[in-house]
């Protein structure tokens, strides 16, 4: 049992994830596949297991985005408004009068960069709880209503003065579909997926897919796992590229070293080099990533990832500007999904990887514990 193996099987053993899917790779291939635990009463976790993958759903829909910036058809400096004129009618909550939001014109425009690094201003209600006090005065639906009208958050803060984690690059998926006059589904399959041989990725759980999707689990106060429903909504009016995809280990990292290939994978191009390398920069204009606090405990811990060292975000992906020892390098991009989806790759060291389960509350210490175990033994072998 190589000590990858150990690290999944112990982490299931004790109950730190339910179950989990690893596996890593490099720009030529595939170097260590792993699965430990069921993904569903009776049926064992498997490397073409079916994920909520959430937000790992973003670094596709801003490859969208890039895909058009390569062509010359998207600015990522145009203002969003420009692209799409309601968008216009967003506004900032400047204070709450008791439980009413007083609303306010933000102090600039908000551009196709803002969104992609979360520096629009938009904040999810889990990591804001202005946001969730607005909804709750306002019957503001959650961005998982899959409608137009749930796009409509407020912001709370100008578009350009600081990291809020939230539902930007939904609005980017619609720029897309805007720009190039696709479906951004249609865009997905037509662009990446079919390229990349992508089979079992998409916005719906397809036929052959059904059989093989795991189960969500949240951790009770008691410490044990139990059943959750949570699922992006299916055929929605808007097709959110924040969240909305399903997806396996293969098929993401097809996606991963499609990158550390700079731009294309078994002779098929994505993007251009130039693309790439383009995308894969600190897009934040001297803003960094800071750590995000939860106001929903019971689905998702703060996260901190590695503490103390400066983060940015690139077009597409949160960016580390240090080498962590033993670990990734400076310049490594990384992010996850809510149900605890994670990967990372290191371009300067040529690794990719995922580690995915379908558990909550996202981030909590023993998945984090795991997925660290994980990193280590993936760089120490």
């Amino acid at each position: 049992m190589s000590t990858k193996d150990q690290v999944i099987a112990t982490a299931v053993a004790s109950k730190d994830v339910p179950f989990a899917v690893a596996m890593a790779g490099n720009s030529k291939g595939i170097t260590y596949s792993g699965a430990a635990g069921e993904a569903a009463p009776g049926r064992k976790a498997a490397p073409d297991t079916v994920f909520r993958i959430f937000s790992m759903t973003k670094a596709v829909g801003t490859t969208a985005a890039m895909i058009l910036v390569d062509r010359g058809k998207l600015d990522v400096d145009a203002a969003v408004e420009d692209l799409l004129p309601e968008f216009a009618k967003i506004q900032v909550i400047d204070r709450f009068d008791g439980d009413k939001p007083v609303m306010r014109a933000p102090k600039r425009k908000a551009t196709v960069r803002h969104l992609a690094t979360h520096t629009s201003g938009l904040a999810y209600e889990f990591w804001n709880g202005d946001v969730g006090k607005y909804m709750a005065a306002t019957g503001h639906p959650s961005i998982l209503a899959g409608t137009k009208a749930a796009m409509f958050y407020p912001m709370v803060c100008d578009p350009g003065t600081r990291w809020e984690y939230g539902i930007g690059i939904d609005w980017l998926g619609q720029i897309v579909e805007k720009v190039d006059g696709r479906r951004v589904d249609r865009f997905l399959q037509d662009e990446i997926f079919g390229p990349l041989d992508m089979t079992d990725t998409a916005c719906e759980v397809l036929d052959h897919m059904k059989d093989r999707l795991a189960a969500v689990s949240i951790r009770g106060e008691d410490g044990q796992f139990g059943p959750f429903e949570i699922a992006p909504p299916p055929q929605p009016e808007v097709y959110g590229m924040g969240h909305t995809l399903y997806s396996t280990a293969p098929d993401y990292m097809k996606f991963l070293r499609m990158f550390l290939n700079k731009g294309a994978l078994d002779g098929k191009r994505v993007l251009s080099e130039k693309g790439v390398e383009r995308m894969l920069t600190d897009h934040m204009n001297g803003l960094t990533f800071d750590k995000m606090t939860t106001v929903a405990p019971a689905i998702t811990a703060d996260v901190d990832l590695f503490p103390g060292t400066r983060k940015t975000h690139s077009f597409g992906f949160l960016r580390n500007e240090a080498d962590i020892p033993g670990m990734r390098s400076a310049g490594s991009q990384s992010w996850a999904g809510v149900c605890n989806t994670h990967y990372w790759f290191d371009p300067k060291k040529d690794v990719a990887a995922v580690i995915m389960t379908q558990s909550l509350p996202f981030v909590e210490p023993p998945l984090m514990k795991t997925y660290e175990a994980y990193e280590r033994a993936v760089y120490a072998g």
